[in-house]
């Protein structure tokens, strides 16, 4: 008898919310019912869950995306490099860092990534991007202050998994009104993982 064939695609989405917000953003709570049936767990990080404001630093933040994947995958009964991880702005970074330091994942969704400070071009948070090698999907406004189309051009190349960009015309940071094109491109970039 042959075995069974190994499950292919992924087992599930981890999302986290960006400094801001918690995990009921709207854009989130859109790409759970957008993916569906695939399983999605909508996360907050430890500050949110005390109740406060200001965000932890980042290596007690990638500890927590850390955290919250092991158990995601525990409670999937699937092996943790199946999961797809991402969310918006900060939350997304600390996925792409947690990735970079050898969490696994079948790849990272990465909503309105903060490639730099507002105003701070000088400032990249590009260090870890050459050591993601799972495919990346990001989706930015062309108007985000955090990063232009020029900006993340010159800044994606570093990575060597594969990298596929969603530009949104005109959209800022915030993406409002953009839900649906973004839930859109995220569900046909994981189907086709």
């Amino acid at each position: 008898m042959t075995p069974p064939a190994a499950p292919s695609g992924p087992a599930g989405l981890l999302l986290t919310p960006g400094a801001g917000s918690d995990a009921s953003h709207p854009t989130l709570v859109a790409l759970e019912a957008g993916v569906s049936p695939l399983p999605v767990a909508r996360v907050d990080f430890p500050y949110r869950k005390e109740g406060r404001k200001a965000p932890d630093r980042a290596p007690k933040l990638i500890a927590a995306v850390d955290a919250e994947a092991a158990a995601f995958a525990d409670q999937l009964g699937a092996a943790p490099h199946r999961l797809v991880l991402g969310g918006r702005s900060m939350g997304g970074r600390m996925c792409s860092m947690a990735v970079a330091q050898g969490r696994p994942a079948a790849g990272l969704v990465l909503l309105s990534y903060p490639l730099h400070p507002p105003g701070k071009p000088e400032k990249l948070r590009t260090e870890h991007l050459p050591d993601i090698d799972v495919p990346c999907l990001f989706v930015s406004g062309t108007r985000d202050p955090f990063g232009t189309p020029e900006e993340f051009e010159a800044a994606l190349g570093a990575i060597p998994g594969a990298v596929t960009v969603h530009w949104i015309d005109k959209a800022r940071h915030d993406v409002k009104g953009h839900d649906d094109e973004i839930v859109a491109v995220v569900r046909e970039w994981i189907d086709a993982l």
